[in-house]
């Protein structure tokens, strides 16, 4: 597997559905940020995005695996991927937002990410069709943060 940005024109939308259901959303966010995809055999496989929010901070807007590659460890080489990539860039804080629970929370938290805010209600007010895990609505979003 292989790492290498890929330009925003080339994103593989359908992919980065898989983390944000939301086509207007990924589209709106691609045009200002950098897209870097895992490529497997010349097909990618999994994808995250980045993009600057402020001098010096950066917010990891996607990532994403394709459901038949998830659990092989491709999500967490990506996350790597992404810390050291800004990291390089100057970055003095990398920022993420996910549900208040499930897989993803321990998923950011084991790479050393921490809780630095609540958006209550994020997910009733920013998608139109409500957005599911588990069973559970979610509501509200965490923001984590890691700083360097």
């Amino acid at each position: 597997m292989e790492i290498q940005e890929v330009p925003n024109t080339k994103a593989p939308i359908e992919l980065l559905l898989e983390a944000d259901p939301s086509v207007e959303k990924i589209q709106a966010y691609l045009p200002r940020s950098q897209c870097f995809a895992a490529m497997l055999q010349g097909e990618p496989v999994g994808a995250y995005v980045v993009q600057c929010i402020a001098p010096g901070v950066y917010e990891l807007m996607s990532i994403a695996v394709l459901p038949e590659h998830q659990r092989k460890g491709i999500g967490s080489e990506l996350l790597k991927h992404a810390v050291t990539t800004v990291r390089n860039m100057g970055a003095l804080r990398l920022e993420v937002g996910t549900g208040t629970f499930g897989y993803q929370l321990a998923y950011y938290q084991r790479e050393g990410f921490r809780v630095v805010a609540i958006e209550k209600d994020f997910f009733l007010v920013n998608y139109k069709e409500p957005i599911y895990e588990n069973g559970i609505q979610l509501k509200d979003m965490l923001r984590l943060a890691m700083d360097y």
